[in-house]
């Protein structure tokens, strides 16, 4: 059988680059990640996605905008941070291809986890794109009370791929804790949410099927920065290279 997300790149252990949303007002703002939407998708990323980490809402309009308007023929998702319904409300606007949740399990005691699955079972019912669900995820609070394998298998039913990182962003994530996931959740696909870097994606994707990369793409290493080209090819080198070994 296929999968919704997978399916949806050329290539094995794609690769998503982040736009922040970095910049000193909305004109700098829109400047960079048009920038930074060339620099990814020039040099080898599979897909990016837009995300109110240091913008607002109304920053990520234009982005969309530019994206649906411009690159129809590429892969692109959204997350709006804190607001899970304006992630659905975008994506189905601005015909992103998927979205990332970054908490689809785990997060909310049992009397609002009821609601909060319905919620996802509505948005699914009119969004048909692919879903990325965190679990466990970074900033992420765990309230459920229930133990990681029943909420990562809760998870499997609400999204298309796990997301899994440590606790920071641009903290790496660690061989044990990926491992642990891809234990208990099988072959379904499993990608490293955060901390993912030229130097560590062939190890991680012994294991990951994918990676979302923000901070290792930026000039400085850290989430503040800019992307920079170089470093995207660097890692997409190595990943491919990966590809090419396993496919041998």
């Amino acid at each position: 059988m296929g999968n919704k997300f997978l399916d949806l790149f050329n290539t094995k252990k794609p690769v998503i680059g982040m736009i922040h949303l970095k910049g000193n007002n909305d004109e700098e703002v829109f400047e960079i990640a048009k920038k930074e939407i060339d620099d990814y998708y020039n040099n080898g990323v599979d897909a990016v996605i837009v995300e109110n980490y240091f913008g607002t809402y109304h920053n990520m309009l234009p982005v969309l905008e530019y994206l649906q308007e411009n690159f129809k023929d590429h892969i692109y998702g959204v997350n709006c941070l804190y607001m899970n319904t304006m992630t659905f409300e975008l994506a189905i606007k601005y015909d992103a291809d998927f979205v990332q949740i970054d908490a689809i399990s785990g997060h909310v005691i049992e009397r609002e986890d009821i609601s909060y699955a319905e919620f996802i079972k509505l948005y699914r019912s009119r969004y048909s794109g692919a879903v990325i669900g965190g679990v466990r995820f970074k900033h992420c609070p765990y309230l459920s009370g229930r133990t990681l394998d029943e909420d990562l298998k809760i998870a499997m039913t609400r999204c298309d791929a796990i997301a899994v990182s440590q606790d920071e962003t641009g903290q790496e994530t660690s061989m044990d804790k990926i491992r642990e996931f891809r234990n208990i959740i099988g072959d379904f696909p499993l990608i490293v949410g955060a901390g993912m870097t030229a130097e560590n994606c062939k190890k991680q994707f012994t294991v990951a099927d994918g990676g979302i990369v923000g901070s290792y793409f930026k000039d400085t290493y850290e989430a503040t920065g800019i992307v920079d080209p170089e470093h995207v090819k660097k890692l997409i080198h190595n990943r491919d290279e990966f590809v090419k070994g396993e496919q041998r």
